[in-house]
C-alpha cells in the first residue's frame, strides 16, 4: 500500500487531489500538510512514503526553497510540484531543483492520475513545455546548494527573515529566546556565505519564483 502525502495550504484543491489519487490508488496511504512546518514533521513522521505532491507557495516558504531543503534534508523521497505557476520556465526550474514532475493545477483528474501513476512506475513527468524552457541558472543552483546545508530550524529563521520579521518576533513565533535567533541566524549567513541578513535573503531570493520581487530585511534586526 503506498504511502502518499499532499502539502497544500489549500483544503479545497486537497480534496481534489485526494480524489484524483484514490481513482488511481484506491488503497494508497493518504497524509496532509497545510503549511512548511507541518510537512516536516509529516516527513519525519513518514521516512518511507512513496512520494509528496507539493505546492511552491505555503505559508513558510517560498518558490522553490521548500522542494530545495527537502531533497536536502530526505533525497529518497520524490517529490511533484503542484503549483498554479504554470509557465514553462517555473516547471523547469522545479526540474532542475530536484522534483520528478510538475502537475500544473489546471489539470483534469484523468491527468492527475496519469502523471501520480508514471512517477510512482520510476518516470519523471511534465508538461512537454517544461523540457523546452531554458535551464536555471547557475547562481540559482548555488543558492540551492547553500541552503541544503541548513537545519529545519534555520531553514525557519531564514524565510522569517525573509518576511521582514525582527528577532524578537522570530523568537515569540518559535517559542524561543532572542539569543537563540540570534545564534540560528549566525549559523544561516555563515552557511548562506553571506555577511549580513540582507545578503542572505537575497540569497534565498534566487529561488523565488518572482526574485525582483523580494522584499529585505531591516538589517539590525532588533
Amino acid at each position: 500500500m503506498p504511502t502518499l502525502l499532499i502539502a497544500d495550504d489549500h483544503p479545497l484543491f486537497r480534496e481534489a487531489l485526494r480524489g484524483a489519487v484514490a481513482r488511481v490508488l484506491p488503497d494508497a496511504h493518504l497524509c496532509e500538510a497545510d503549511s512548511v512546518a507541518a510537512l516536516y514533521e509529516l516527513v519525519d513522521a513518514e521516512p518511507d512514503a512513496d512520494l509528496l505532491l507539493l505546492d511552491l507557495n505555503m505559508p513558510g516558504a517560498q518558490g522553490f526553497s521548500a522542494l530545495v531543503h527537502l531533497r536536502g534534508l530526505h533525497p529518497q523521497l520524490p517529490i511533484v510540484v503542484v503549483s498554479a505557476r504554470e509557465e514553462p520556465a517555473v516547471m523547469r526550474r522545479a526540474l532542475d531543483h530536484g522534483a520528478v514532475g510538475f502537475i500544473p493545477k489546471s489539470a483534469n483528474a484523468a491527468t492527475l492520475g496519469e502523471a501520480i501513476g508514471t512517477v510512482l512506475d520510476g518516470d519523471r513527468w511534465a508538461p512537454p513545455a517544461a523540457l523546452s524552457a531554458p535551464a536555471a541558472a547557475a547562481d540559482e543552483h548555488d543558492a540551492a546548494h547553500r541552503l541544503r546545508d541548513l537545519t529545519p530550524q534555520q531553514f525557519r529563521v531564514l524565510q522569517m527573515l525573509g518576511a521582514g520579521l525582527l528577532n524578537k518576533q522570530i523568537a515569540y513565533d518559535l517559542n524561543v529566546s532572542e539569543a537563540t535567533v540570534k545564534a540560528h541566524v549566525t549559523a544561516v549567513l555563515r552557511k548562506l556565505g553571506a555577511n549580513n541578513r540582507t545578503q542572505a535573503v537575497l540569497i534565498a531570493g534566487r529561488l523565488a519564483l518572482d526574485p525582483g520581487a523580494i522584499a529585505l530585511p531591516p538589517e539590525d534586526g532588533e
